[in-house]
């Protein structure tokens, strides 16, 4: 999961294994106080507004459940599975396999102990990827954020390597599968000094090396390998997601503080705080889609 990638840093490329590890390596147990008892780190999604936090992140997981029509034979790749949060729903749904891959060592480790039934997670970028034989059906829940840098972005690159992916997508299914896929998005530009530098610090410190889509660079990208049979924006519901995990991590600011050091709560406080802003402001958004492989 990346933020405010569009702020200009230098000549930045795609997200590395080591800055994958800045992101999400600092603590399981320092994610666990803040995030739902799941550990999803992604939007959840909102139908109401009254749902708890667990509560809208399960109606996430099977919202791209539908999406990827995955059904209990089904063999699915979960593709930037970070701590296996969906490969638990598919595996308490009914599924035949479920596997993910993931850059964060860290991540892996929580999977590998969670002893999922069914379930296989490689650290590996996407890239390296090659399967047995094809899966069933792709889901991927704001991974691409990772792929492309500002610097390449600004180069004109972005269209391309967002279709790269895509196409790479396609060769691990057969014509007909689908695939469930979320993405954070970037909006509007702030106009203001405090803003913008909110914006770059959480690029720089909290998520280096990647960039936010645009909504209209993905539905470039997906062809010619994929068709959007559906398409839902829930920039409120990532404003929601973001202010439930600030008023968490704010309650556990003293076991924070004593364990971790001041600067990982302050850092994570002003990371949190702007997303919030970003949500809100229209900054930011978020997208679900449904593909299907031509």
């Amino acid at each position: 999961m990346v933020w405010w990638g569009w702020v200009w840093h230098g000549a930045r490329m795609t997200s590395t294994e080591a800055e994958i590890q800045v992101s999400y390596d600092v603590s399981n147990e320092f994610f666990r106080l803040w995030l739902d008892e799941n550990m999803h780190y992604t939007s959840a999604t909102y139908l109401t507004g009254d749902e708890t936090l667990e509560q809208a992140q399960v109606q996430k997981c099977e919202r791209l459940r539908e999406f990827a029509e995955v059904t209990e034979t089904s063999r699915v790749l979960d593709i930037g599975c970070g701590w296996g949060s969906n490969l638990d729903f598919l595996v308490r749904t009914g599924v035949g396999e479920a596997h993910g891959v993931t850059l964060s060592t860290a991540q892996a480790e929580w999977v590998h102990a969670r002893k999922l039934p069914g379930v296989k997670v490689w650290v590996t970028d996407y890239k390296d990827f090659v399967p047995d034989r094809p899966y069933d059906a792709l889901q991927s829940i704001e991974m691409i954020d990772h792929l492309c840098s500002p610097a390449q972005a600004t180069k004109g690159l972005a269209v391309d390597i967002y279709r790269g992916y895509f196409a790479k997508c396609a060769s691990w299914v057969e014509p007909g599968a689908c695939f469930g896929f979320q993405a954070i998005l970037r909006n509007r530009v702030p106009r203001t000094r405090k803003d913008l530098e909110d914006l770059a610090f959480t690029a720089d410190v909290i998520f280096p090396g990647g960039l936010n889509p645009r909504l209209e660079e993905l539905v470039a990208a997906v062809n010619p390998h994929w068709e959007i049979l559906e398409l839902r924006t829930q920039r409120e519901s990532y404003g929601r997601t973001t202010a439930e995990w600030l008023r968490r991590m704010r309650s556990h600011e003293a076991t924070i503080r004593d364990r971790w050091g001041d600067q990982l709560f302050d850092d994570y406080e002003r990371y949190l705080s702007t997303c919030v802003r970003a949500f809100d402001r229209h900054w930011s958004s978020d997208v679900q889609m449904k593909l299907r492989r031509i």
